[in-house]
C-alpha cells in the first residue's frame, strides 16, 4: 500500500516508556498504519534522520475555550508540539452560558484569567451557543488544527442556574441538583469531565470571587457526583474546602480521576511542596486515582498596574479592583491604604521577597529602568519597594508593567516534583492571562531544561510524561503513544536544539487586543491525524481551510 505520509530515518520514541530505535513512520488514513519498517511509497516524506520522532504532547490545562472559536490553529501550542488540548479547567468555560450572562462571563474571563473583554466581545460575535451540547457542537463544526477535549465548568453552570447571585450566596438544594443535571448533560454529549476552583486568587468581574468560591463543599461533591453516574475527569484548583480530603472523597464517591492544580515549589515558604506530597502519597497508597498537576516553569506574570492581577486576592485590593482607572491612581497614591498593602507584600511582609524576582518590563517615560530589579532600585532610593513601583507607576500614568516570579522559582523544586510518581505535567494556562505570560511553551522548556539542560530525565522518560501520562490521567484514549492503528498525532524535534525563544508581545487578538507569544526552536514537524500542521517554524495548513484537529468527545475520537 502507498501512504499518505512518510517519516523516515528518524529515532522513534513511542511514548510508553520504552526504549528508542531507529526506524519509520507510515501513515494512511490519518492512522499509523507502519512503525519501524515502512517499506511503501508515499505521497509526502519527511526525512527525520537525527530527529527524534514521538507522540504529540498532550497538554491537560488550557483556557482555549473562547480563542478557539476564532484562532483555529490555537496559537502558539502547536509551535510547541502540542496536538491535543483540555479546555476549561478551574471552572472556566464559557458554556453553559445564557445569553444574558455572556457580558458576566466575558468580564470574569477578562478579570479571573487576564483575556481583553474587548477581544472576547469581537471575536466570540454573537456567540452561536448557549448549552454545553450546543458548545461541544460548535467546536466540532468550526475545526480545529489540534484535538480539542473540553471540561464543564462549574463557574459557567452555577451562573447559568443562580444569575448574579452565583457570586454571592450559597446553592440551595434545587439549585445544586439543577447543576448536577446539567454536568450530567454536558457529559453525556461528550464533555472529557467537570471542573472547579476555590482559589482566591480567582477573582472576578468587580472584584467578586468567581461563582464557584461561593459553592460549599458540599455542593461540590454532590455535582461531582455527575462523573460516578456518566463518568468522566475532574480537575479543580485548590482553595479553602476544596484540597486533599475533598478530592479524596470525590475519587471515593465517584469513581473518577481526580486532577488538582497546583503543586508548586515552596509556595508556602521553602520545602512547603514535601508536606504536600506526603499527603498526596497517603491517597494515593489508598488506591485513589488523585493527580496534583505540577508546572515545568516558573509562575511567572507580567502585570500592569491598571490590571493588578497578581495582587487582587489581597483583601485591600477588592475596592481597587472595583475602581475606575482614575480611582485604582488614587489607592495607589494613599498612604493608608499603601500600609496596608505593604503589610502583605512590603519588606519583610509575607510576601515581600517577591520584588527581588521582579523586573520592569515596560515604563515607557523612563525605558532605561527597563530590565532592572525592583527590590534592588527600592534598596538604593532607601524606599519600601511597594513605595518605589507605586510611585514610579503613577509617574507614568499606569503605563509600566513589571514581571514577578511568582511562584515555583527554584529549579530544584521543581525537578524533585516532577520526579514524584504521584504527579502529572500541567498547567500551561496556554490561552489564560495572554497579556500576562505565555506558558505555552513548557513543552519545549521541559526538554531544553530538564532533559538537555540539567540532565534530569532521559528522553523516553520525558516523552511519556508529555504525552501517554497526561492523556490517561484524563482518560484521553488513543492519544500519546505512537503504535499501529492509532491517530497519527507526531511531533519531530531536534534533541540537541529543541527550546524556545522567549516571549515577544504582538497585537493580533481581536480588536487589537495585546498577548505575549513564544516561538519554538528545534520543533521539524507537527502532525495531527495524519496531517502536517506545522513544518520548521511555520504553519503549514490554510487557517481559513479545513483542519484534522477532532472534538475528541468524552476523550474519544
Amino acid at each position: 500500500m502507498a501512504y499518505d505520509l512518510k517519516i523516515t530515518g528518524g529515532t522513534i520514541i513511542d511514548g510508553t516508556g520504552s526504549p528508542r530505535y531507529i526506524g519509520d513512520v507510515g501513515i494512511s488514513g490519518g492512522q499509523v498504519v507502519a512503525l519501524g519498517s515502512a517499506p511503501a511509497e508515499a505521497a509526502q516524506t519527511i526525512d527525520a534522520t537525527g530527529r527524534i520522532v514521538c507522540p504529540g504532547f498532550v497538554d491537560i490545562h488550557t483556557h482555549y475555550d473562547a480563542q478557539i472559536m476564532w484562532d483555529r490553529l490555537v496559537s502558539c501550542s502547536p509551535w510547541h508540539g502540542v496536538t491535543t488540548i483540555v479546555m476549561g479547567n478551574c471552572g472556566f468555560s464559557v458554556a453553559p452560558t445564557r445569553p444574558e450572562h455572556r457580558d458576566l462571563i466575558m468580564r470574569t474571563l477578562e478579570n479571573v484569567e487576564g483575556m481583553s473583554v474587548d477581544a472576547l466581545r469581537a471575536g466570540l460575535g454573537d456567540w452561536g451557543f448557549e448549552t454545553f451540547p450546543q458548545y461541544l457542537d460548535a467546536l466540532e463544526s468550526n475545526g480545529a488544527g489540534v484535538n480539542m477535549a473540553a471540561l464543564i465548568g462549574h463557574t459557567a453552570a452555577r451562573m447559568y442556574v443562580m444569575g448574579e447571585e452565583a457570586t454571592e450566596r450559597e446553592g440551595t438544594p434545587e439549585e445544586i441538583a439543577a447543576q448536577r443535571d446539567l454536568v450530567a448533560e454536558a457529559l453525556r454529549a461528550g464533555a472529557l469531565g467537570f471542573a472547579t476552583s476555590k482559589a482566591p486568587t480567582h477573582v472576578g468581574y468587580e472584584g467578586r470571587p468567581v461563582p464557584s468560591r461561593a459553592a460549599t463543599t458540599d455542593e461540590i461533591v454532590e455535582i461531582a457526583q455527575a462523573l460516578g453516574d456518566v463518568g468522566g475527569v475532574m480537575q479543580a484548583t485548590v482553595g479553602r474546602g476544596l484540597n486533599h480530603d475533598e478530592f479524596a472523597r470525590i475519587a471515593e464517591t465517584t469513581g473518577a480521576h481526580v486532577s488538582w492544580t497546583a503543586l508548586l515549589g515552596s509556595a508556602r515558604g521553602p520545602g512547603s511542596h514535601r508536606a504536600e506530597l506526603e499527603r498526596a502519597h497517603e491517597i494515593a497508597e489508598r488506591g485513589l486515582p488523585v493527580f496534583p498537576q505540577v508546572a515545568v516553569q516558573p509562575i511567572q506574570f507580567e502585570m500592569s498596574w491598571k490590571a493588578p492581577f497578581i495582587y487582587e486576592a489581597l483583601r485591600c485590593f477588592t475596592p481597587v479592583s472595583q475602581s475606575d482607572l482614575q480611582g485604582r491612581k488614587r489607592y495607589y497614591a494613599d498612604a493608608d491604604w499603601r500600609a496596608e498593602f505593604k503589610e502583605k507584600a512590603g519588606n519583610g511582609g509575607k510576601i515581600g521577597d517577591r520584588w527581588a524576582r521582579t523586573e520592569i518590563s515596560y515604563l515607557p517615560h523612563n525605558p532605561e529602568l527597563e530590565g532592572r530589579n525592583v527590590q534592588q532600585m527600592a534598596d538604593d532610593a532607601g524606599q519600601d519597594p511597594v513605595d518605589w513601583v507605586l510611585d514610579v507607576a503613577l509617574e507614568a500614568d499606569l503605563e509600566m508593567r513589571i514581571i514577578q516570579d511568582v511562584l515555583n522559582h527554584d529549579p530544584d523544586d521543581i525537578d524533585e516534583l516532577l520526579h514524584d510518581p504521584t504527579t502529572v505535567i500541567g498547567l500551561s494556562d496556554a490561552g489564560a492571562h495572554a497579556s500576562q505570560l505565555c506558558d505555552a511553551k513548557y513543552s519545549t522548556e521541559f526538554l531544553a531544561t530538564f532533559v538537555r539542560g540539567r540532565g534530569s530525565f532521559d528522553l523516553e522518560t520525558a516523552v511519556h510524561m508529555l504525552t501517554q501520562r497526561p492523556a490517561e490521567v484524563f482518560g484521553i484514549a488513543d492519544r500519546g503513544t505512537l503504535a499501529q492503528g492509532k491517530p497519527a498525532d507526531v511531533v519531530v524535534f531536534d534533541a540537541d536544539e529543541v527550546g524556545h525563544l522567549g516571549k515577544r508581545r504582538v497585537y493580533d487578538l481581536p480588536a487589537g487586543a495585546d498577548r505575549l507569544i513564544s516561538d519554538a526552536k528545534g520543533i521539524d514537524a507537527v502532525v495531527v491525524n495524519g496531517t502536517i500542521i506545522r513544518r520548521n517554524g511555520a504553519d503549514a495548513v490554510d487557517p481559513h481551510g479545513p483542519l484534522p484537529g477532532k472534538l475528541l468527545r468524552n476523550g474519544k475520537g
